[in-house]
């Protein structure tokens, strides 16, 4: 019998709110930042990797410890996970808006990546276990867009902050963590996985965290403007290495972040190469979104001379689109398959990124900007 909730009910609205609001807080703050980059740099006097590391220092714990967060929610309990990865994320952020160096503020940004390891992983994972069948398929496309719109928002919710404060960006993650706290304690029902390893796989974490942490630095350093030397080649090896030997250990390991079977397919694990070639294209293509946003908020105020406020509102076609066409675009994938849907927005929002590229001096927001942003919404 189906017992999972529905995505028009009161009950499955508030857990999608939930989920929504608590991805959707790590995926704004990490696009939100950007914007505020100019006036953080002049109030704390940071140079360039200062700025770097108060922005990689937030991917880097993210990226690294996002499976381990996922484990521990599918072992304690993904509610519970993900209200602590609320809460933490709520006081490393608070620690950020009061930072009186760029040293402490990355630090800081660190602490808040590992909340948002927390919250990412455990939103799907309570979304998938909450709703069934179609229903699931429109949650979870509803999850995706609306987090999507979360950090397409970024630009414009940091302009208007900053033109305020730039500590204000993160201290706005305050009320909004206590209203995730309040919807998740009281409508989101608690799940765990019954199959879920007994123990924590500690040196995959550990692997996975120094092998991008290693190759973060050398790839900081090296854009630094000097050549580099033996220990930005040394540290960028080893970064590898590890990445090579965290693919062997999840291999041997009895409670791996990653079964292996996921990825070949063996067992119960389904069809491996469209596991593999799903993941594979969700990495490249949140890879090229991030950094779309990242570069187009600062060539609109580096380049083109917009204000802070002006270059957020200028991603708002973004946002309005992806609001309005996520969830259809979820259920229609029930009926037609991801494919292709998958394959016609990755063309749409590839000739976007290219009429982005016309951006420059003297670039005004309806023949430059809209277009743009336009097909990549």
């Amino acid at each position: 019998m189906d017992t999972g909730l529905r995505t028009g009910t009161a009950a499955g609205r508030w857990v999608i709110t939930a989920c929504v609001l608590g991805s959707g807080m790590a995926m704004l703050d990490n696009t939100v930042v950007t914007i505020a980059l100019p006036r953080i740099a002049e109030d704390l006097g940071a140079g360039f990797a200062g700025l770097q590391w108060t922005v990689n220092g937030y991917t880097l714990t993210l990226a690294g410890l996002i499976l381990l967060g996922g484990s521990l929610g599918d072992r304690f309990g993904r509610r519970r996970i993900f209200v602590t990865g609320a809460v933490w994320f709520a006081l490393a952020s608070l620690l950020c808006g009061l930072a009186p160096s760029v040293e402490v503020l990355a630090a800081a940004r660190a602490l808040q990546g590992v909340g948002g390891a927390l919250l990412t992983p455990g939103s799907l994972a309570l979304i998938s276990a909450s709703f069934h069948g179609a229903d699931r398929a429109a949650a979870i496309g509803a999850w995706s867009g609306l987090g999507g719109v979360a950090g397409a928002l970024g630009p414009f919710v940091g302009g208007t902050l900053v033109e305020w404060s730039w500590r204000a960006v993160f201290l706005i993650n305050l009320p909004l963590a206590a209203v995730v706290v309040a919807v998740a304690v009281r409508h989101v029902p608690e799940s765990r996985d019954p199959d879920a390893a007994h123990r924590l796989d500690v040196p995959g974490s550990v692997l996975a965290v120094a092998g991008l942490a290693l190759l973060t630095w050398a790839g900081t350093a090296a854009g630094a403007g000097a050549s580099p030397g033996p220990q930005v080649w040394g540290a960028g090896l080893a970064g590898v290495a590890a990445l090579v030997a965290f693919a062997l250990v999840e291999r041997h390991s009895r409670s791996p972040l990653v079964p292996p079977e996921l990825f070949t397919g063996t067992g119960d694990a389904g069809d491996g190469r469209r596991f593999t070639g799903a993941n594979v294209v969700t990495v490249a293509v949140y890879a090229a979104l991030g950094l779309l946003f990242v570069l187009l908020a600062v060539q609109l105020q580096i380049v083109a001379g917009f204000s802070p406020l002006l270059a957020g509102t200028a991603t708002l076609p973004v946002t309005v689109l992806m609001l309005l066409l996520s969830a259809r675009a979820g259920r229609l994938a029930t009926r037609t398959g991801p494919a292709p849907l998958v394959t016609g927005g990755l063309l749409l929002a590839a000739a976007g990124m290219l009429l982005a590229s016309r951006i420059g001096p003297g670039a005004t927001w309806l023949t430059d900007v809209l277009p743009a942003t336009a097909l990549v919404g």
